[in-house]
């Protein structure tokens, strides 16, 4: 049923939860997990843009070494991806470059205000517009 599993990580405690899920997933049905971390285009002024890409792809690449070490523990081909934009644009374009059969993906729960302060939910985009089904791993704040 699942080949291809897009697992979109920030390497916050809900994307935790989300690679465990991936994990699972991947392993009961013999897929592959791509783990995708996007570098937010929309978090930094012209001026500084370098230094926060920069501390960002580091990030990154730490929150792609903990999906590769998780696919590695069970045996799980995991294929690295860092890509830059606007997180739910490029999840979605992802998903539809490696012919993602499921999105796995952290949420952070948040609900009303809160929720609009922080410019709307990434996984909530994604939810309401991908293609493939999309496994969200909630965690309260």
């Amino acid at each position: 049923m699942y080949d291809e599993i897009l697992c979109a990580t920030d390497g916050s405690p809900g994307s935790d939860d989300a690679v465990e899920h991936a994990g699972s997933i991947a392993e009961l049905a013999g897929a592959r997990i791509h783990a995708l971390f996007v570098v937010d285009e929309t978090i930094a002024g012209a001026d500084r843009w370098d230094v926060v890409v920069e501390r960002e792809e580091e990030r990154g690449e730490r929150a792609l070494d903990a999906v590769a070490a998780a696919g590695a523990e069970r045996g799980v081909p995991v294929e690295r991806h860092l890509r830059r934009g606007r997180p739910h644009e490029a999840i979605l374009d992802a998903a539809d470059d490696y012919g993602a059969d499921l999105i796995v993906m952290g949420t952070h729960g948040r609900t009303g205000v809160g929720r609009f302060i922080a410019a709307g939910s990434v996984a909530e985009r994604v939810v309401r517009h991908s293609e493939a089904p999309v496994l969200t791993a909630r965690v309260e704040e």
